[in-house]
């Protein structure tokens, strides 16, 4: 176990990109900071530099697609720390091609939405235990685009890489405004980066899409570089200002108003209780 007064952070997706970088700066502040992702390498590079920055490290192999997996990691993080200050739900995936994962969801929406929602259903019992604590959930300002229709959320009807992305995106932000209305004790807020060329994140979409993304990344003004979109994140996790602030969307370290729709309780609501159904769990929580 780590020690009782050292603050713990759990990233997902902190191999690279933003996530590693967001985990290196909570490390400088000496916590200890968990760390998810697919590459056990990678994960061990991510280790290092968090201790090499003042922290402590613990990686965790997981693939964020399967609802099992998603239970598995929060089971065996509870076994290895007594403490949760901060749960960043940073990973995230775009596909080129319409893809399900092995529990039948859209691959966009089961990494993207589903997984965040049931990690944090499991871990809230230890963030309230640990209280004051937050959850930080990565959207995107694309989310402005999102579409969220009940009748097909498999997408058989029809797929487009970049619509189903902004979907995913938009039911971060409804899950992080309904979990902050739920909660009295954990806060939740949302945040939008920026483009980050240098995440990863497009890496499985379409040739045009990683044509595009690459360059972007050399045009002045246009793309945000990994350091620069940590800052988000990285305040959202620690920043004093935003202390008892639930349910909040940034752009960068900025308050923003999200797509007015976010305001919809029913939308919220509905969302809220498939993504139960979906995932498996009760959806009178928390």
């Amino acid at each position: 176990m780590n020690e009782p007064s050292k603050r713990v952070a759990l990233v997902t997706g902190a191999t690279g990109g933003i996530g590693r970088v967001v985990a290196r700066r909570l490390g400088s502040l000496g916590w200890s900071v968990a760390v998810t992702g697919r590459n056990r390498e990678r994960g061990r590079e991510t280790v290092r530099e968090v201790e090499g920055a003042g922290g402590e490290s613990q990686f965790f192999r997981a693939d964020l697609a399967e609802t099992d997996t998603v239970s598995a990691l929060a089971e065996a993080f509870c076994e290895r720390y007594d403490r949760l200050d901060v749960l960043v739900n940073n990973a995230a995936c775009s596909t080129g091609e319409r893809r399900l994962t092995e529990d039948g969801h859209e691959m966009a929406f089961a990494v993207n939405h589903l997984a965040p929602y049931r990690l944090t259903h499991d871990l809230l019992g230890m963030l309230r235990e640990s209280a004051p604590a937050r959850v930080v959930n990565t959207s995107s300002t694309v989310h402005r685009r999102g579409e969220i229709d009940f009748t097909d959320l498999r997408l058989d009807d029809d797929y487009e890489a970049l619509a189903a992305y902004a979907r995913s995106k938009f039911a971060n932000l409804l899950f992080t405004i309904e979990l902050g209305e739920r909660s009295d004790d954990v806060t939740a807020n949302a945040v939008h980066p920026g483009f980050v060329p240098g995440s990863g994140l497009y890496r499985d979409g379409s040739l045009f899409v990683r044509a595009f993304t690459g360059l972007a990344a050399h045009l002045p003004g246009v793309a945000t570089s990994v350091e620069e979109a940590s800052d988000g994140l990285f305040y959202a996790a620690v920043s004093p200002a935003l202390a008892g602030v639930s349910g909040d969307y940034l752009e960068g370290i900025e308050r923003a108003d999200p797509d007015p729709r976010a305001n919809d309780d029913r939308l919220r609501e509905r969302l809220w209780n498939v993504s139960a159904e979906l995932v498996g769990v009760d959806s009178d929580w928390p």
